[in-house]
């Protein structure tokens, strides 16, 4: 089987892995950046299963994919407090009903913390935030390809999630069994946004990879994997109207928070159930 074929390929070279931070795996840029943490390259499976639990046509055919180059991804969510800083430096002023200051769900308040995840920002909200963390940072910044959110969600795993097959409330934040609506139970004790953090990470070392909030990834929305560059690079062409976000969300039944679940949504939709997180090159 494919899987088993490139399973063996995997590379983790997680030792001697350059950082900014001398030697570390994390690194933050400034006091108020994200917290970043370094992904070694590597081979892997990007896709579903054919006999993977709750997937769609959108996450085939699984194809291999090489990862030429360690990068940095961002440990968590990009947070309210961290998008307040780029709001004010820049101006940011958000248009519409979907709030990032106050968001709602159903009408009703979702009341986060300074430390959950900022939802309400579209993908082009999230290009302008890295644009502007890159010029105050003199780092590339950027969010990450399609193929770069997968491998670094997998962690080397070749499951349907980082850490299993199954999925319960003591893993992440996700919905009820049914779409839509979040739901309470266990360590799940949110019923929208939890703070970032607040479940393990995975063998990366990233959080929150599966459920809280949909991530925008660069690529642009495509059907399927036919055709997919296989080198790990943004895939562009296709409907560029739309971007692709991955990893479900608190709102979501478990089929969409899987390694392999993704969606498109308008470049310019705001919603209260995606949010993103950074990568950067090394």
């Amino acid at each position: 089987m494919l899987e088993q074929r490139f399973t063996l390929a995997i590379v983790a070279v997680l030792t001697g892995l350059a950082s900014p931070a001398q030697g570390s795996r994390e690194f933050r840029d400034c006091p108020d950046c994200p917290e970043m943490v370094g992904v070694p390259a590597g081979l892997f499976v990007m896709g579903a299963r054919q006999n993977e639990a709750g997937h769609t046509a959108a996450e085939v055919p699984a194809h291999p994919v090489s990862i030429r180059a360690p990068f940095a991804m961002g440990k968590f969510d990009i947070t309210r407090a961290q998008f307040a800083v780029f709001a004010d430096a820049t101006h940011f002023a958000p248009a519409g009903k979907c709030d990032w200051r106050m968001p709602r769900a159903h009408g009703q308040p979702m009341n986060q913390s300074e430390s959950d995840p900022v939802v309400c920002v579209s993908w082009n909200d999230a290009q302008a935030y890295v644009e502007w963390l890159g010029r105050k940072t003199g780092h590339a910044y950027r969010l990450p390809s399609e193929a770069e959110w997968e491998y670094a969600a997998r962690a080397g795993s070749t499951t349907a999630r980082p850490w299993g097959e199954g999925i319960t409330h003591e893993n992440a934040n996700y919905g009820a069994a049914q779409c839509c609506a979040g739901f309470i139970e266990g360590k799940d004790r949110w019923l929208y946004t939890s703070p970032v953090g607040a479940f393990p990470a995975n063998a990366f070392g990233l959080n929150d990879m599966m459920g809280d909030v949909w991530q925008w990834v660069r690529d642009c929305s495509h059907d399927d994997y036919t055709g997919a560059p296989a080198d790990g690079s943004v895939w562009a062409g296709g409907d560029c109207s739309e971007h692709i976000v991955r990893g479900g969300a608190w709102f979501q039944a478990p089929d969409s928070v899987r390694s392999a679940a993704r969606a498109g949504d308008r470049s310019d939709f705001r919603i209260g159930d995606i949010g993103f997180r950074v990568a950067r090159s090394l």
